[in-house]
């Protein structure tokens, strides 16, 4: 008989415990808590949205009141319900001329109600997925747009920083200026250079009060203070003059032609939709740009789109302008420390009361001082750092383009221009190809520099019956594609050079992806695959494309040491899967049976070839190492320093031209064992001119004075810090060191007996002090030591640091602050670096983890 349980019914008097047993029942629901730089970043962006709401809704001709409903409902609605958390939404001044056009054409409440429809639309495209196009704009134009609009409001506030009234437009406004500056009100400018005085100041106050006062946003400093002075001087300016509700007009039926409604729907939703998400774009750059503070989360593109399309839903419905992503308050917002959307979301809680319960208090705030305020945000978005870094891409062309066409024409179509420009420089860059044809020591060289289009087949045809009949040329393809016109031109001159007694090598950026000679094709009757002498081993090679030392696994593993065939294993992995696979292991049995000078550098690669991609040199000697692992180490050496005079010497040549006039500064002083598994350049990621290294058995540094001495190690550390002022020196130890190892089976004492030995004696107290037991040894993040030996290696570099103190230059550069000593230990098996740190008074070496590129 089986026994069964009961289920469990639900008792009417049961009272279900709502917190753990043996603690006090909860006190209630948390309050939520807003971050101090949130409320400061909300302040400065308040007085930045309070004048430009209704400055843009006096320039569009709707009420006044108009603006403050759409900041207020930008802030709340779009804050809350946005993907971009720091973006601050508005009535935005590229939306000006348009919703002008509107309200002369439609009326105001017609207006409203298209408001609303673009809301609508935007939500369809937001539930469709589509934001995330606004990714594909360069961002030289994003850079571009932020700077347009901060001249647009820098130059219209100037009129009102000058005691005057800003026209419509950029052009209109730098016309006005010559009589505005000969018409300067006194007491406007001197508001405004108050303001801007405040405002630069304010955060560079020294000492600890200036800690303390920097938690008042400098914003709210300089209005505040200006507004105060004036007041207390009797200052006579135009202020603040909030409108009244009593005739606020809310939307109505859309009255007009279908047609032109639905171009004026459309236009609007096109409009606010690239402002906001261009906005968005520029908002994240802004925030991963500043240094420090809490990082945010990156924008949810069609999320930002769901938000827009209810705010503008919302505003239109209560009489409000059309609401889009601002570019001024939201770079505000960033460079106020803004952490969370409760910044955004705070300030159109501010602008609701500011509108509602603060109108005697704002009124005195001088129009003046609020002008300069915002003039200074936009002489910000004018980045000398961006400007910098589109003219280092040759993207300066497309910034100014956009920047101009901002300033002119308005944001939408600056935006339009910059992108046909960049499309035009792409376009431009595509069709670029240098094809020059050189005579070197009876070779004769094409070199093609660029991507092998179809327009470029006139000049490469050109150039390659510029080669002699029966000569050895070299084509060299440096670019990353290549059409199949170009493709069937460079195969057919190749065919017709070769069968006229003439020999080719075609080399390119890619290994085994190479123009195939016609009878290689033919008896592989793989279009497209070229395979050579070493095209076997190289096929098979278990090494990939990405790795710069691959010599070390490249002999062909089809051979027995004893010279007798036997199938490899890597043919079922390493040599792919599918047509790929075949492709590699089809022209390997083929470049079997060839041989000749111009199917030496002719390998096929492992994973096939792709005739529409051009070829591109191995950088790294794939090919020239290919099979090197049956032949002498001198002809591998030979094969490595060929290889680098052809392919990586021109790519490095300039780099080392300028090393050479300049002279070496390197910043580090890295010394390491003579492991031929430690690269020093892998594992540090450094070029030419960055280590100055120091390479010995064991990684040692002899202590000064230390019988029978090596002073070529001294030397260098005396080089290193008083002449090439290096400011580290780290010393590297790793896994599996033989000459650690060598120093655990000598014992204590070791002996003198070869010089091996009497080297290994300047490792004596590292074995020393792993015996000694008086301190704790040090260990590895997570896990102890493995074995024997690699204890003796954590504890060898510790004491190694200790040596290096010892030396009188390295003494005084720690004492002086200019210097600084790192631990290394290299696991090469798990190719993992451990960084020597001090953790609760025990010496560990910690792991170092990948670093996030875009922090």
């Amino acid at each position: 008989m089986s026994a069964c349980v009961p289920a469990r019914t639900a008792d009417a008097n049961h009272t279900e415990r709502t917190h753990p047993p043996h603690s006090p029942p909860p006190s209630g629901p948390r309050r939520p808590r807003i971050a101090s730089a949130d409320v400061s970043a909300a302040v400065a962006v308040f007085l930045i949205a309070l004048p430009l709401s209704l400055g843009i809704a006096l320039a569009t001709g709707a009420p006044l009141q108009a603006g403050l409903v759409a900041a207020a409902v930008g802030g709340l609605v779009a804050g809350r319900i946005g993907g971009s958390p720091l973006q601050v939404s508005g009535p935005a001044a590229g939306l000006t001329v348009v919703t002008a056009d509107l309200i002369q054409q439609y009326g105001w409440r017609t207006t409203c109600a298209i408001t609303v429809l673009a809301g609508l639309a935007q939500l369809g495209l937001g539930c469709l997925r589509v934001a995330r196009g606004a990714l594909a704009v360069s961002p030289a134009i994003v850079h571009g747009m932020l700077a347009g609009i901060g001249v647009t409001i820098a130059v219209a506030q100037l009129h009102i920083v000058l005691g005057g009234t800003p026209q419509s437009s950029v052009p209109d406004n730098l016309r006005a200026l010559p009589s505005q500056l000969a018409d300067v009100h006194p007491a406007a400018l001197f508001v405004s250079l108050l303001t801007l005085t405040l405002l630069l100041l304010w955060p560079r106050l020294p000492g600890r009060a200036g800690l303390l006062l920097h938690k008042i946003p400098a914003a709210l400093v300089a209005v505040a203070g200006a507004t105060a002075i004036a007041a207390a001087a009797g200052l006579v300016l135009p202020k603040v003059d909030l409108p009244s509700w009593r005739n606020h007009a809310l939307a109505g039926l859309p009255e007009g032609p279908v047609l032109g409604l639905v171009a004026a729907v459309l236009t609007t939703t096109l409009v606010c939709s690239v402002q906001s998400l261009l906005g968005a774009v520029a908002v994240d750059k802004l925030a991963s740009a500043r240094p420090g503070g809490a990082r945010v989360a990156r924008s949810d593109l069609d999320r930002e789109l769901l938000g827009q399309g209810a705010a503008n839903i919302v505003s239109g419905s209560l009489g409000g302008l059309p609401v889009a992503g601002v570019a001024v308050r939201s770079s505000a917002n960033v460079h106020a420390g803004a952490v969370s959307r409760n910044s955004t979301m705070l300030h159109g809680v501010l602008v609701v009361a500011a509108a509602l319960l603060m109108v005697p208090l704002l009124e005195f705030i001088p129009l003046a001082s609020l002008a300069a305020l915002v003039m200074a945000v936009g002489i910000q978005m004018v980045s000398l750092h961006h400007i910098r870094t589109v003219t280092r891409h040759r993207e300066v062309l497309v910034y100014a383009v956009t920047t101009l066409g901002v300033v002119s024409f308005g944001v939408l179509e600056g935006v339009a221009l910059g992108i046909a420009v960049a499309v035009g420089v792409a376009l431009h860059r595509l069709t670029r190809t240098r094809i020059t044809h050189e005579l070197e020591e009876g070779v004769h060289h094409v070199h093609v520099r660029g991507q092998l289009t179809f327009l470029a087949v006139p000049r490469l045809s050109r150039a390659l019956h510029l080669v002699p009949q029966g000569s050895h040329a070299v084509v060299a393809l440096d670019g990353s594609f290549m059409d199949h016109a170009a493709y069937e031109t460079l195969q057919d001159w190749q065919s017709t050079h070769t069968a006229q007694g003439g020999t080719v090598e075609i080399t390119g950026r890619r290994s085994g992806v190479r123009i195939a000679e016609p009878s290689a094709l033919a008896s592989a009757h793989l279009p497209g695959v070229d395979a050579g002498a070493d095209g076997a081993s190289e096929a098979h090679c278990r090494c990939r494309p990405w790795t710069a030392w691959r010599n070390h696994q490249c002999e062909r593993p089809g051979l027995l040491p004893d010279g007798d065939p036997r199938p490899d294993p890597a043919d079922a992995t390493d040599g792919g899967s599918g047509a790929d696979g075949a492709l590699g292991t089809a022209a390997s049995r083929t470049a079997a049976h060839r041989t000749g000078t111009g199917a030496k550098d002719a390998a096929a690669g492992a994973g096939g070839a792709d005739p529409t991609r051009a070829p591109e040199p191995d950088r790294d000697g794939a090919g020239a190492h290919a099979g090197a692992g049956a032949g002498s180490g001198g002809s591998q050496l030979v094969r490595g320093i060929g290889t680098f005079q052809r392919y990586t010497a021109p790519l490095v040549r300039g780099e080392l031209a300028r090393l050479a006039r300049e002279g070496q500064r390197p910043a580090q002083l890295f010394l390491t064992c003579a492991d031929s598994r430690v690269v020093t350049s892998m594992i540090t990621s450094s070029g030419p001119g960055d280590l100055f290294v120091v390479r010995n058995v064991g990684n040692l540094v002899p202590p000064p004075g230390a019988e029978s001495g090596d002073d070529s190690v001294a030397a260098a550390i005396e080089y290193a810090v008083e002449v090439l002022a290096v400011r580290s020196i780290t010393v590297c130890g790793h896994s599996g060191c033989g000459a650690m190892q060598a120093l655990l089976d000598s014992g204590p004492g070791g002996g003198a007996g070869t010089p091996l030995r009497r080297w290994l004696r300047h490792g004596q107290p590292s074995l020393e002090r792993l015996g000694a037991g008086s301190a704790v040894p040090p260990r590895l993040t997570g896990r102890t030591p493995a074995d024997a030996v690699e204890r003796l290696c954590l504890t060898n570099v510790v004491q190694q640091l200790e040596h290096l103190r010892a030396h009188d230059c390295v003494a005084r550069a720690l004492k002086d602050g200019a210097l600084e000593l790192h631990g290394l230990y290299f696991h090469v098996g798990e190719a993992q670096t451990y960084l020597l740190t001090e953790q609760d008074e025990e010496t560990v070496f910690d792991r170092v983890r990948a670093v996030d590129l875009a922090m």
